[in-house]
């Protein structure tokens, strides 16, 4: 649990494991520069052996006075992924893992989805009775305006890229059972808690800023996948469906929370995750974890 001012913030991981090659997954990425940073990407950010990215899947949860918000959902279990092997028909723990930091589902007040990608809105629904429905029953779910309508007509066109079936088990059943609530990208969800639009790696991508007293946080979701993309904020990963904007979006929020006390908190980094990104004088920026 890291706390920010009145707020607490705690962490929920689904997975975290090696599980992209890092040459394909950053198509733009040179053997010089991993090999030039070894030191401190080896063994946490990248696996020594595979030459994998280690990606942590997991959820924040915010704890205020007075709500709980839960930020990003996994990819969920038995949610028919093919395309994915090690996400597909997934039996986890996560559950049990919310309970380790003292939330259950029907304690949760907000879902916040940074954007509508496979591995952010898997718990957003569990199997029940052979039907999706909301795993977080009391909960409002908060979709970005832009980037729910984007997903929604692509359902309605029947394009099912990049992963089949998403929108299908864990959007459309919230909106079926009244719990959406889609905003624009500069909502205030409760006091000091705010969106902020980054596209380029998806076009309504958001992030979530929280402000308690003095102190300051950032929930960059998958403006910055992986710590690689410290040292060249101009890597998108294959995933991003605009390299160019997601590149953009990424170096203007590194350049924003850099030497700073703002708080990062990036989606997939590993454990710990969290930390603050710090200049370097010769190669884009570096980052220093909470637990240095």
């Amino acid at each position: 649990m890291y706390k920010l001012g009145e707020l607490e913030i705690h962490r929920a991981i689904e997975s975290e494991v090696p599980i992209f090659d890092t040459f394909t997954f950053f198509p733009d990425a040179t053997r010089e520069v991993v090999e030039a940073n070894k030191d401190w990407l080896m063994p946490r950010y990248i696996d020594p052996k595979t030459i994998e990215v280690i990606l942590c899947i997991q959820s924040y949860v915010i704890k205020t006075s007075h709500h709980t918000i839960l930020v990003d959902t996994c990819v969920g279990n038995h949610k028919s992924r093919p395309a994915r092997p090690s996400w597909h028909m997934q039996n986890s723990p996560f559950i049990e893992e919310l309970a380790s930091v003292g939330v259950h589902p029907e304690e949760v007040d907000f879902v916040l989805c940074t954007h509508l990608h496979v591995d952010h809105v898997g718990w957003n629904t569990k199997l029940l009775d052979g039907r999706w429905v909301p795993t977080f029953p009391n909960a409002k779910y908060i979709f970005s305006r832009n980037e729910f309508e984007l997903w929604a007509a692509r359902y309605e066109k029947g394009e099912t890229v990049p992963v089949p079936l998403v929108y299908e088990d864990s959007v459309l059943p919230i909106v079926e059972a009244g719990q959406a609530i889609i905003v624009e990208d500069t909502h205030q969800i409760d006091d000091g808690m705010w969106l902020e639009p980054a596209p380029g790696h998806t076009p309504g991508h958001v992030m979530l800023n929280l402000k308690s007293g003095e102190e300051t946080a950032l929930m960059s979701g998958d403006v910055i996948h992986h710590p690689l993309q410290l040292i060249r904020p101009e890597w998108s990963s294959r995933a991003c469906e605009d390299p160019h904007l997601s590149a953009v979006s990424r170096t203007k929020m590194l350049e924003r929370v850099a030497d700073t006390n703002t708080l990062l908190c990036p989606a997939h980094f590993g454990s710990p995750t969290m930390g603050h990104v710090i200049s370097h004088a010769t190669d884009g920026f570096r980052y220093r974890l909470i637990d240095e």
